[in-house]
């Protein structure tokens, strides 16, 4: 009985380090959230305005990337197609974190995501973020981003000239630059884009949260 009461105890100790732990991480993040998205919003090569996507290219984007958007709070587990990481989740792990790595760092950015930055940032501001901070590859070595400069780098035009399938091409790197990397991985590429074409044409209908490939029969 003793020792049952001992490790209770100890338990609930454990419990309030970890709970104080990832309190001060939010209430730091909270802190920092307005300077953080005031300095990104002007940063930034070939930067675009929200306005600059049409209406119906926004609706695709949030299809594939974020098809619960606008009704949920920074997290979504449970949205099919989603693919576990949010735009504002994916926005926390650029600007929040020098270096990035799946376990307790996924738990911070889930909790910043949750509890800072989407309830702090309007959802209009969250995709303008995205739209140029969007990691798209690499350049000459170095880290592309935007979808300004990803026209120019892919397809040698502005972001306003490309055709649907050239944007579609840019939305279907975005999850896996490398894998679906329009230069050096065309067939994946095209091979995905199709598949994206095939789900908002709505001939395919997710099944699971992670099911973003759209490739389950």
């Amino acid at each position: 009985m003793k020792t049952l009461k001992i490790l209770s105890l100890t338990l609930v100790i454990f419990l309030g380090i970890v709970s104080g732990y990832y309190l001060i991480i939010i209430l730091d993040a909270r802190a920092n959230t307005t300077d953080i998205v005031a300095n990104a919003l002007k940063v930034g090569e070939n930067r675009l305005e929200l306005k600059n996507l049409s209406e119906n290219q926004l609706d695709m984007l949030l299809k594939v990337q974020d098809p619960n958007f606008y009704h949920h709070k920074g997290v979504d587990m449970t949205t099919p197609g989603t693919g576990v990481t949010t735009l504002s989740q994916g926005l926390v792990k650029m600007f929040y974190f020098d270096e990035f790595n799946p376990g307790i760092k996924k738990i911070k950015q889930t909790l910043i995501a949750r509890f800072a930055f989407d309830p702090l940032t309007p959802k209009d501001t969250i995709l303008q973020l995205f739209i140029n901070h969007a990691y798209m590859g690499q350049r000459d070595g170095k880290p592309l981003h935007g979808f300004g400069p990803a026209a120019e780098y892919y397809f040698g035009k502005s972001f306003n000239s490309l055709s649907e399938d050239e944007y579609l091409a840019l939305i279907a790197m975005i999850r896996a630059p490398s894998r679906f990397n329009y230069h050096s991985q065309r067939a994946e590429n095209d091979l995905r884009v199709s598949r994206i074409k095939n789900y908002l044409a709505g001939n395919y209908i997710p099944k699971t949260n992670s099911d973003w490939l759209y490739d389950r029969e």
